[in-house]
């Protein structure tokens, strides 16, 4: 398996591998050897289990969130070597590719040796990314397209972003397996009581498609408009500064809090201390936040993109309008309801139920049957 981020580095491509990885760990049937990244230099090794292996190729990270092209380069070039050394003397089945580029380029380079599988998650596939507009013009058709054609199979995490996929290769052959959460460690507070003030909570990478200064303005207008909300924003990335220079010129250093990146461990009980889940992200593969502020019995406010439609039906709010004043009649609905807010979270657990990581690992290995 390889993947060019892996926690800590990146979000939830990385993320969703090791909760797969955690699914196999300790199965007698299965062998997986694991090529990722490290965010010092170095060469780490890491056993996960007895049977999983993981191999880190480190490279001078600046920012754990967000990828410079100079650490891709730096990064293909070195598991590109480890890569081809563990093709040659391993008796591999197959490759699982977490991402069709990079990572996916590392298999294509190795396909008469060895076939490949990719997942794609999101970033990978040709879309509405401000920030990757020039490597999707120049790599798609010359990189990605090639790739995507050499895999024996591909799989999109997410009926929207599979449309995305076919809207960029309409000849690809794409399956579905959906993300899923871990409903044990990711539950409902046990106190249900309504809160005085209506807790708004967004979780992901402080980046440009998160479109996160519309949340800012959001719960400034709801509080203009009479009602006591809060915003907690949890995650890092290159936008922190500017979204607490934002904070700081509206006046609203009382009521958005930036946390900055949190600890796994810490997150079931942020979500758990919160009321609603916002987003208005510009587009996701799923959302695996939105998958754990759901398991956690949070209704959801979001903008529409991938992922969104399998997962939001009468346990959230869906708007279609990327606007303050749009998200700000969504959540002013459920501050002004509570009843209905209670409703909608009850059938946010309802849903999230639906969606196991073992359910997602038992497809992929009915998959990995198949491609051998």
């Amino acid at each position: 398996m390889l993947n060019y981020e892996f926690p800590p580095i990146g979000g939830g491509g990385g993320q969703a591998h090791r909760a797969l990885l955690q699914e196999y760990a300790g199965r007698s049937d299965l062998e997986v050897d694991v090529l990722t990244s490290a965010p010092r230099s170095g060469v780490f090794m890491e056993r996960m289990a007895d049977n999983v292996l993981i191999f880190k190729m480190g490279i001078r990270k600046k920012n754990l969130h967000l990828w410079r092209r100079r650490e891709v380069v730096e990064w293909l070039l070195k598991a590109g070597e480890c890569h081809r050394r563990l093709v040659k003397s391993g008796d591999y089945d197959l490759v699982h590719a977490f991402f069709g580029f990079p990572t996916g380029w590392l298999c294509y380079r190795t396909a008469r040796r060895v076939p490949y599988i990719v997942s794609l998650r999101g970033s990978d596939v040709p879309g509405p990314n401000a920030r990757l507009k020039l490597e999707y013009k120049i790599l798609g058709p010359l990189v990605f397209k090639p790739i995507w054609r050499q895999a024996s199979a591909l799989v999109a995490c997410s009926e929207g972003l599979k449309s995305r996929a076919l809207r960029f290769l309409p000849s690809a052959g794409i399956e579905v397996i959906p993300n899923g959460v871990d409903l044990e460690c990711f539950h409902p507070a046990h106190d249900a009581s309504a809160p005085d003030v209506l807790r708004l909570l967004t979780v992901g990478r402080l980046s440009m498609t998160k479109r996160l200064p519309l949340l800012v303005e959001t719960v400034e207008l709801v509080r203009g408009q009479g009602w006591d909300a809060r915003l907690t924003i949890v995650g890092g990335g290159a936008l922190e500064s500017s979204l607490q220079r934002l904070v700081s010129e509206r006046n609203l250093q009382d009521v958005v809090t930036l946390t900055g990146r949190q600890e796994g461990e810490s997150m079931p009980e942020i979500y758990r201390q919160h009321d609603v889940f916002v987003s208005a992200s510009i587009q996701e593969g799923m959302s695996n936040a939105m998958l754990e502020a759901m398991a956690s019995g949070l209704p959801i406010v979001t903008t529409r993109c991938e992922g969104v439609d399998e997962l939001i039906s009468n346990n959230g709010i869906v708007v279609d309008a990327p606007n303050p004043a749009a998200l700000a009649a969504a959540v002013r609905r459920l501050a002004d309801d509570r009843q209905v807010l209670r409703a909608m979270s009850q059938s946010a657990r309802k849903k999230a139920e639906s969606f196991s990581w073992a359910a997602a690992a038992e497809s992929y290995l009915q998959l990995y049957a198949r491609v051998r």
